[in-house]
Formats: structure tokens, sequence, C-alpha cells
């Protein structure tokens, strides 16, 4: 551990991205991070580049800010200690209690005003609509419409998808066709699904959405830092070859390689600039072949849960928020990333059975082949306990896609 060092990372969450945080910023300052959460999970475990602490009811008030003035007390003077959410809880929780945080962490997040206007699906779309971003086609359906689901009518044809707009409620209701998104290619499937979902006790509203068709690597994902003075420094590009097929975990990136399109990170960087973002930011999008643009789903203020394929492409996740918040290095450039490395969260033999045929696979073969790739979830610096554990997590995935996988 780098003694010298004079800022400590603090990860909320113990999860995929904290790792990949934690990964970061052991690669780029050779420091360990440490991660604050409300359980063990697999990928900190038992890892060596965070000391992991777990806290009952540390992701909801008034556990969490509570914590927050506990931990506050035992802080050092002489080093800054940086905040960083890894899930969506984390990021509302730090701008709810921004101002009260700063006193003493370093906190380079949005405050609750703006969280408000994007963190919903909903909201995030009148801020599109308002600041020119394409979207699909969308129609927000109320609570009180969810028990009389043949009364709503669909300014579009099935199949459409359907999602939470409200993405953390959601994650406290609970019923036995619960996803984290659905594709429905039939109106009984609608009618049946909505009543399901008032009964499970989701209260916020529902966003059905023109399907844009076709499989997972018409997908795209985009990482970006946006610095305290509003400049976006740093914006990372990738192209999904395959995603999660669970229901839990749908829509999750598996595989990505790397791409770089500057429309893409011009209408992105203009929009950060403009509304005055701060922080990391993640956009998920799906190329739309019938009117050939990029269509944006939503924005998660925060770094991507698959994010560390910027890291592993040269664009460390750890250094610009440091140079920024920590060491407050001018701006005087944006890195538009273009990078040369597979980023591979699933065995490589589901890679060749389920990613779809095409050049985009045949590029990625050739990174796999010349070992040009690398994970999230492996670090060679890490325990062997950790490694293990990944790989017996890794040889689940087959029986997954197995069960669950669908070419669209």
């Amino acid at each position: 551990m780098n003694d010298q060092i004079d800022f400590q990372p603090i990860l909320l969450g113990t999860d995929f991205n904290c790792y990949g945080m934690a990964r970061s910023f052991y690669e780029a300052y050779g420091i360990k991070s440490i991660a604050y959460g409300v359980t063990h999970m697999a990928p900190t475990r038992y890892t060596k580049l965070a000391d992991v602490h777990v806290i009952e009811g540390f992701n909801e008030d008034p556990g969490f800010i509570k914590s927050m003035r506990e931990i506050a007390k035992n802080l050092k003077p002489d080093k800054k200690y940086l905040l960083l959410s890894c899930g969506d809880g984390y990021t509302e929780l730090i701008a709810k209690h921004l101002d009260e945080l700063k006193q003493w962490f370093v906190c380079p997040y949005v405050d609750y005003d703006m969280f408000q206007k994007l963190g919903t699906k909903e909201t995030f779309y009148a801020a599109a609509e308002k600041y020119g971003l394409p979207y699909p086609k969308t129609k927000l359906i109320e609570a009180a419409e969810f028990t009389k689901p043949k009364e709503i009518e669909l300014p579009f044809d099935f199949p459409i998808a359907l999602k939470p707009s409200d993405s953390i409620a959601w994650l406290d209701i609970h019923f036995a066709d619960r996803k984290k998104a659905y594709v429905l290619d039939t109106r009984a499937q609608f009618d049946k699904l909505l009543p399901e979902i008032a009964q499970a006790g989701y209260t916020g509203k529902l966003i059905a959405q023109d399907f844009i068709p076709g499989d997972d690597s018409n997908m795209r994902v985009v990482n970006a830092y946006v610095g305290q003075d509003h400049k976006v420094r740093m914006i990372c590009l990738g192209h999904p070859l395959l995603e999660d097929p669970s229901p839990v975990a749908v829509g999750n990136y598996m595989v990505i390689i790397p791409e770089k399109n500057m429309e893409i990170y011009q209408t992105i960087q203009k929009f950060l600039e403009e509304i005055n973002y701060v922080g990391f930011a993640d956009f998920d999008m799906k190329y739309d072949r019938r009117d050939g643009k990029f269509k944006i789903f939503e924005i998660n203020l925060r770094q991507g849960r698959s994010s560390y394929y910027c890291t592993l492409n040269g664009y460390n996740l750890a250094k610009y928020v440091v140079d920024d918040a920590i060491y407050h290095r001018p701006y005087d450039h944006t890195d538009y990333a273009d990078g040369n490395k597979l980023w591979l969260s699933v065995p490589k033999k589901v890679f060749y059975k389920y990613a779809k045929e095409g050049p985009d696979k045949e590029r990625a073969k050739q990174m796999l082949e010349s070992g040009n790739w690398g994970t999230t979830a492996f670090d060679k610096h890490d325990t062997l306990k950790q490694r293990l554990l990944m790989h017996y997590a890794f040889s689940l995935m087959p029986k997954k896609y197995k069960e669950y996988f669908v070419q669209r």
C-alpha cells in the first residue's frame, strides 16, 4: 500500500462496480480503497484491493447518514477522503445529503435538484426532449392504471420494451416474474403483467417504449467524467456484443469491444456541459436501423457496472476524478477514448456460442487470440481466494445462458 498518497477512496457498495473502481485506484496509485455496503458480495468478499465494511441499514436513511457521520469522526485531518457511489441508491443518498457530506468528504456529484431532474427515466426523457437527445418513442404509465391494462392505449405496436421509471424503488419489490426490464411480444403479456406489478406494491411509473429491433450488438454504452468546471474530461464508448439474459440482471453488459464515434461523443458532451453536470455519467443507447439514429435509454449518475472497460483500454477512471476533484488540475482538453482491448465478463466459450456472428464478433475474436482483452473480475494482484470465487461464478454462466438466452 502506498503511504505517500494524500487521499483515500471511499466506495459505497460492495458489488462488481465497486470492484472495478477499487482495481482502478489500485492500478493508478497502488492504494487500497475502503468500501461500505449492506452485505458481502462475491466480487469484493475476499479482495485485498478494498477494506470492506458491512453496515445494516446503510443503503437507506436514517441508517446511511447516521453511519456517514460516525465514519467522519474517525477521518484523519491530513488526508482527503473521496466519496464515490457504486449504485443508484447511494448516488441519491449522496445528492440528498451533499452539503453535509462535503464538510468531510470530496463529493464529485450533482445536487439533489439535478438528481431529481435526471435520476428517473421519466425525468431524464423530459431533459432529453429539452436538450435534443434522441430517445425511443415512450409512453408513461401511472400506477393507478396498472389494474386496468386493457384501457391503456399504446402509440406503437408490439413488441414493446417495459421498464420501471424508478429503478431504485423497483429493487424493493418482489414477485415471480420480476425482471430488471421486459420485452413483451404480445398485448396478452402486457395485460397479464401490469396487475402483477400492482399487486407486488410498485407505486412508481412504468415506461413503455417502442422496441428498437435488433440484438445486443446494436447497443452502445458511454461512460464520461465531467469536472468541477462542468467540462467533459473523458468520454469512452463501448460496443456491447452480449448481455446478461437472466431476469434479475437482463441488460447488464457481458462483452464489450471499444469503439470511437465522434458524433456520439459530441452529442453526449454537449448535453452534459449544457446542463452543468459534474462527476461520472453512464449512458445506455441502441442503434435504430429504421432511421439510422442511436436512441438513448437512460443516464446513470455514476460510472457504469461495466465501466472498467474504460480503465482496461487506457482511460483509468480513478485518475480522472482524482486529477479533478483532489488535485484540481485545470481542464485543458477532452480525452475521446479510442481503445483496442476487449472487455469480457463471461467465459470465452459463452461469447463464442451466443454473440451474434458478424464483423464485430470477428474483431473481438482477433482481440482474444492476440491477447488484447481483460476482465473486471480477475486481478493478478488479488488473493487466490477472490480469483477462485470469481472462477466459480464464471462457471455458472453457461447454464444461465442455456436457460434464458433469446436471440432477437
